[in-house]
């Protein structure tokens, strides 16, 4: 069945666009948390792997390469930093939800801050 989706060109004034295929799940129409998930990783190389192929394309296929690793550095990035706060967060929502105290937050910013935080 067809999709209907906004072509590149409907942002310069063209019509949604009836359109077939899908081989790379419209990768082209995602938004930046759609291509930080985790799915979107392998479409993205894939469409790298194919540009490439192309033997004509490797400025793009490159491009499409260097923001898949973008993409992969911003999330280890991201984890780490989650991991090193997780405590914190979970000591600050007990407090404040009256299941925890004061000292427990102190508790969790000191190992937060002796884990080398920044």
């Amino acid at each position: 069945m067809a999709k209907v989706v906004k072509s590149p060109r409907s942002s310069r004034g063209g019509e949604d666009t009836i359109m077939s295929g899908g081989s790379y799940e419209y990768l082209f129409t995602k938004d930046i948390d759609e291509l930080m998930s985790g799915h979107s990783d392998t479409l993205i190389e894939s469409m790298s792997n194919r540009l490439a192929g192309l033997g004509y394309a490797n400025d793009a296929a490159s491009e499409t390469e260097e923001l898949l690793l973008i993409i992969r550095q911003v999330k280890n990035r991201l984890y780490a930093r989650q991991k090193r706060l997780s405590n914190v967060w979970f000591a600050i929502e007990w407090w404040d939800s009256c299941d925890s105290d004061e000292d427990s937050v102190k508790e969790a910013l000191l190992k937060y801050r002796e884990s080398g935080a920044i």
